[in-house]
């Protein structure tokens, strides 16, 4: 069985790899996430995933590495990731809940026995109820905004804000698996 090593600290990753059977360890990249609009926004995930990547990887001899990004884009120009505070959570809940928002995650895996690397990016439409700031303040004193990319969790109790997706929800989630699994098989590493 070959070592995977996760390059990322989110729980909600991790779930996500034991959920689709693997046996893995957490390497926590240091690397600075950049929000700084690429010419398009899935360069930005990719890039900043791949980044993570390589920096776990400089640290193990053997394995492969799975490096992941999320963000929101709202608009067409403006990049949110995780928020900085509360109050940067609130602004961004609000703005999200107006109109339709695109979720990108970028992954990026580096097989180091064989010197490869494969990337690939995810985009998710969602739809959410508009939110009222009340219903935001309930919502962050049941559940901490300050990990999640756009600030809710639709896999949790912010489920309840989404009318609909259009694409992949474990991308939403912060990790899209069945991109995650074919390249797992290029490499020789079969889910199932």
């Amino acid at each position: 069985m070959r070592k995977i090593i996760l390059a990322s600290k989110s729980k909600v990753r991790q779930k996500l790899l034991r959920q689709m059977g693997l046996k893995f360890c957490v390497a926590i990249s240091r690397v600075k996430e950049s929000r700084s609009l690429k010419p398009r926004c899935g360069d930005l995930v990719i890039d900043n995933a791949l980044k993570k990547a390589k920096d776990v990887a400089k640290k193990f001899d053997s394995g492969v590495v799975i490096g992941a990004d999320t963000v929101v884009l709202t608009g067409r120009k403006k990049i949110v990731g995780k928020p900085k505070n509360k109050k940067d959570a609130f602004k961004i809940l609000r703005t999200i809940s107006q109109k339709p928002q695109w979720v990108y995650t970028g992954l990026a895996v580096i097989d180091i026995d064989n010197g490869k690397v494969f990337t690939t990016c995810e985009k998710t439409k969602i739809y959410m109820h508009r939110l009222s700031d009340a219903q935001i303040k309930k919502y962050f004193s049941k559940v901490s905004p300050l990990d999640k990319a756009g600030a809710f969790d639709i896999q949790g109790l912010g489920s309840i804000f989404i009318n609909r997706i259009e694409g992949c929800f474990y991308n939403v989630v912060g990790l899209p698996i069945a991109k995650l699994a074919r390249i797992l098989e290029k490499i020789d590493i079969e889910i199932f």
